[in-house]
């Protein structure tokens, strides 16, 4: 029986090792093809106009919100397609997440757009829909967080936060460390989460108003 003979993708294919490395080879180009263009775009680093990093209560709050897991069901990326803008606004931009750590992007919406969701709903609103969503949103299947109002903010454990997001280089300020104990005297988890909530999307670009805020007068 004469022996076939093997060329090409069928050296590659019979090979795993060669493979494993091909195509780890490919997945790195690949990435770097999409990473180091926006390493050179100032919008990509640089924080939007208005974004400054979390003050401490809205800082506290976001780590309720990564910690519980709210990212597993709520995107916070509005897409350049028509009916997300019409729906949820303007459309998200890099210079908006410079400061998230990790960023809260998202890639399943089990529940709404978080956002621009700052503004739309009073404090109150977001307080009895965290403590028991069915109250004001009848159809929802989003568990209760009744716990949130228990525990309270500890102000040194938001002290190391911030010290350790300034030498990653956010610029809080020693004012800012400073205010810790002011701010989050007091507050439970849950009037961190609301305030974080109440934050999201507030120096988005507002279709019409900024256009004509920046029109020659």
């Amino acid at each position: 029986m004469s022996q076939e003979k093997v060329t090409g993708h069928g050296k590659i294919e019979r090979n795993v090792g060669l493979m494993a490395v091909l195509i780890a080879a490919a997945i790195s180009l690949g990435g770097l093809a999409e990473i180091i263009p926006l390493m050179f775009q100032a919008e990509a680093v640089e924080p939007a106009p208005g974004v400054k990093p979390y003050p401490p209560l809205e800082l506290a709050g976001r780590d309720v919100y990564v910690r519980e897991g709210c990212y597993n069901c709520h995107s916070q990326m509005v897409r350049t397609l028509r009916f997300e803008t019409e729906r949820y606004g303007h459309y998200s931009l890099a210079g908006e997440s410079v400061y998230d750590r990790p960023f809260q992007w998202g890639s399943k919406r089990t529940g709404p757009d978080l956002a621009r969701v700052g503004g739309r709903y009073s404090d109150d609103w977001h307080i009895v829909h965290l403590m028991n969503p069915r109250d004001v949103v009848p159809q929802s299947n989003m568990p209760s967080y009744p716990w949130l109002a228990e525990r309270t903010i500890r102000a040194d454990e938001v002290v190391r936060k911030i010290t350790a997001l300034r030498k990653l280089g956010d610029p809080y300020s020693d004012e800012d460390l400073a205010g810790v104990a002011t701010a989050v005297e007091g507050k439970t988890e849950l009037d961190a989460l609301v305030a974080y909530l109440q934050g999201l999307g507030r120096h988005a670009p507002r279709p019409g108003v900024d256009a004509a805020a920046g029109a020659a007068p």
